[in-house]
């Protein structure tokens, strides 16, 4: 078992959660005069480490366990390229209901939108669902008119760890990553979508290496 290096902010947490356990991300966030936002890689780090339990409508509590866990260390280990899944893509040039239709079908969250094959935009259930409240004409719209652009998009990369894949879901609060591969051309970057990683593939391999324990 090897011990994990802390930062001075997450040893504070550690000390606020003993001394007022039960107590929520907000609270938190309150002792150290810095937003939840600011909180959640730490957190995310504290609890995947086992030094935290988060319990849902009741707050953080300190679990003991000042070493890394087994479990948490494959987490370190294991790269998006191992876990990324197979990504729901469409052309800019789509329409909302065509796009739709693929994001049922294939039950996902959010969809990927590519120009000339590389990302340039994502789309989610909340974009399609405020459009069609909005009375949009889904047979016509195309997704490139109401997606979220680059390169206001969180992706991830094949070499990253899935827990740098995970932080990032919970700190930008998304429910998935495109996982892209990076060329340049004539000075401009380019993205190429390989795959993407969801709160379920972050899911999934924990359960896959709590089996194997």
């Amino acid at each position: 078992m090897i011990v994990i290096e802390l930062s001075e902010r997450q040893l504070k947490i550690i000390e606020i959660v003993k001394e007022n356990e039960p107590i929520t991300s907000e609270q938190i966030a309150q002792f150290l005069k810095v937003t939840r936002a600011t909180l959640r890689p730490d957190l995310a780090i504290l609890t995947m480490s086992g030094m935290l339990d988060a319990r849902p409508k009741v707050g953080y509590l300190y679990s003991g366990n000042n070493t890394v866990s087994i479990i948490s260390e494959h987490v370190k280990r294991t790269k998006v390229s191992e876990i990324k899944s197979m990504p729901v893509v469409v052309d800019e040039q789509t329409t909302l209901y065509d796009a739709l239709v693929s994001l049922f079908l294939e039950d996902v969250g959010s969809i990927y939108v590519l120009s000339h094959g590389y990302l340039a935009g994502v789309i989610s259930r909340k974009d399609f669902l405020k459009n069609i409240m909005g009375g949009t004409d889904i047979h016509k719209m195309p997704v490139g008119l109401i997606m979220t652009r680059m390169p206001n998009i969180v992706t991830t990369y094949p070499h990253e760890t899935a827990l740098e894949a995970a932080i990032k879901i919970i700190e930008h609060e998304v429910d998935s990553l495109p996982v892209v591969e990076k060329f340049e051309e004539k000075g401009k970057e380019y993205f190429k979508v390989v795959g993407k990683v969801s709160k379920t593939n972050i899911t999934r391999l924990f359960v896959e290496l709590g089996r194997q324990k």
